[in-house]
């Protein structure tokens, strides 16, 4: 064989092999692409239960392939934009997800290692709150003084009358909870009925009370747009589905993830 004939060999194998490579590295890339969204999909319906409302959900930089091999996810974050706790509407929560791990057994869906968010109620998500309740009819408008920390509320017609409420949380060394305290509820010296204050400080704090993921409240701070809620929680146990409940086909993407039981 001449040099000429074995340079031309050599090329042949070179570019055929770079088209191997090719082909190989854009396989795995469209099933990485198809994969992440399958995973995106099925996080969503596992975590949407626990927000009460639609989320979007990102993946972290490891690949779901990789992940496919050692069943665990670094992490996932977590949008929405009308989540509901409680008697509260129009919350909007940003969370990140730590070390979560997929294994459905008898008794739950599967654990998450820690996880962090931050929630923010607006004052117009204040008042839609409010204005499902039975005295909803008699608060005209919220308003937020930060220097202040606290919530005002018009009421009545012309919004003659102010309640002002404060937020803020309590710590028993057990765990720490949001409570309300009424800062003033009074006009031309009378003060308001007890049945309009009681309710708006129940409603808000009630709001504030239960968080997703056993995550419980380590800050919180009135802002000029409304309420934001920092929560922090650790290792967490997602429940098992209602055995009672509709069966729906598990989302693809799900099998994928969890681990053997």
């Amino acid at each position: 064989m001449s040099a000429k004939t074995a340079t031309g060999s050599s090329h042949r194998v070179l570019a055929v092999s770079l088209i191997v490579v090719a082909v190989l590295v854009a396989s795995l890339a469209a099933g990485e692409i198809y994969l992440r969204r399958q995973v995106e999909n099925c996080m969503a319906s596992q975590f949407e239960s626990q927000l009460g409302s639609k989320v979007d959900v990102g993946l972290s930089w490891k690949p779901v392939l990789w992940q496919s091999i050692d069943k665990k996810v670094p992490y996932v974050t977590l949008r929405s934009d009308d989540t509901s706790f409680g008697p509260a509407v129009g919350m909007n929560v940003d969370a990140r997800i730590n070390d979560v791990r997929l294994e459905q057994t008898p008794d739950s869906n599967g654990t998450v290692g820690s996880s962090t968010a931050e929630v923010q109620w607006t004052t117009e998500g204040i008042l839609a709150t409010m204005a499902q309740q039975p005295f909803g009819s008699l608060i005209g408008n919220v308003t937020a003084n930060p220097e202040a920390g606290t919530l005002t509320f018009s009421v009545g017609t012309g919004g003659l009358v102010d309640l002002e409420v404060r937020p803020f949380i309590t710590d028993n060394g057990a765990e720490k909870a949001v409570q309300v305290e009424t800062k003033s509820a009074r006009i031309l010296g009378f003060g308001l009925p007890t049945d309009l204050v009681d309710g708006v400080v129940q409603i808000i704090t009630e709001a504030l009370q239960d968080y997703p993921l056993g995550m419980t409240p380590t800050d919180i701070a009135v802002t000029d747009a409304g309420i934001e809620v920092s929560l922090a929680g650790g290792q967490y146990t997602l429940p098992a589905d209602d055995p009672t409940a509709t069966t729906e086909e598990e989302p693809s993407g799900c099998g994928f993830l969890s681990a053997a039981s």
